[in-house]
């Protein structure tokens, strides 16, 4: 018997072993880099996250704090919409990643302009801004959600390319409206609600009549946006790909 306990997992002192203590507590990883969180922690991370995202909208950190915390209904949804279609289901199985890491730069650069490859660099170049900046998850409570919204956080970019906008604040609210009406993120409904405070009286002004009910009816008429495996579409045309999923042309 004393052989046996050597080599059995460690116990507690009321005869529990630890790996079960520590899951009834809530502190064991799902996936590398995830902190466990109760519901109040969540509110709390969430309404700070909102506050200073808000004040300060280069903080990033602070954005997908807020994107973890408040998408427990709207990343389940997500996550059944690409089960549910041939393409977003192979990427939920395989789990591709868009990290320098991953993109062969050289061949998206020599691919023909107009093409998803060529544009994409094109606008990470032009913007000095790089997939690796993409926060992991940390507070998401499934391991297949903490994919989906790391897969929506890697695929923001391509929207950028698809919808023709930078990434200065008129942008970032253009891309937010798109998001918030394809995905239902709290993040995004809130980062569109509340970026346009920080622009000029003619740039609300372009944005209230041209540019915002484009970026709805756009949202509203495309298929959804983590169903396409864009690793395998660096060779469409942008135009094409804007008609296959539904995007309106930019005005």
């Amino acid at each position: 018997g004393r052989a046996w306990l050597s080599h059995a997992e460690p116990w507690t002192r009321d005869g529990r072993r630890e790996e079960e203590e520590e899951e009834e507590e809530g502190c064991y990883q799902l996936y590398p880099g995830h902190i466990p969180t109760s519901p109040l922690q969540k509110a709390l991370l969430a309404a700070g996250s909102a506050f200073m995202g808000l004040s300060d909208p280069s903080r990033h950190d602070m954005v997908a704090v807020l994107g973890e915390t408040t998408g427990c209904l709207a990343l389940p949804n997500l996550r059944d919409k690409m089960k549910h279609h041939p393409e977003g289901y192979r990427i939920l199985q395989e789990r591709p990643r868009i990290r320098l890491s991953t993109l062969d730069m050289a061949r998206l650069r020599g691919l023909p302009g107009g093409t998803l490859g060529r544009e994409y660099v094109r606008f990470l170049e032009d913007n000095k801004v790089s997939p690796d900046t993409r926060m992991p998850p940390k507070f998401v409570d499934d391991e297949e959600l903490a994919y989906v919204i790391q897969r929506y956080r890697e695929v923001h970019d391509l929207m950028h390319t698809l919808l023709g906008m930078p990434t200065n604040m008129l942008g970032e609210v253009v891309v937010k409206w798109f998001e918030a009406i394809q995905t239902g993120l709290p993040m995004c409904v809130l980062g569109a609600a509340f970026g346009p405070v920080r622009l000029s009286a003619r740039k609300l002004q372009v944005l209230a009549t041209d540019l915002v009910p484009w970026a709805i009816r756009s949202g509203r008429n495309a298929s959804c946006i983590l169903n396409v495996y864009y690793e395998q579409r660096w060779e469409q045309a942008v135009e094409s790909l804007r008609e296959e999923i539904g995007i309106l042309p930019p005005p």
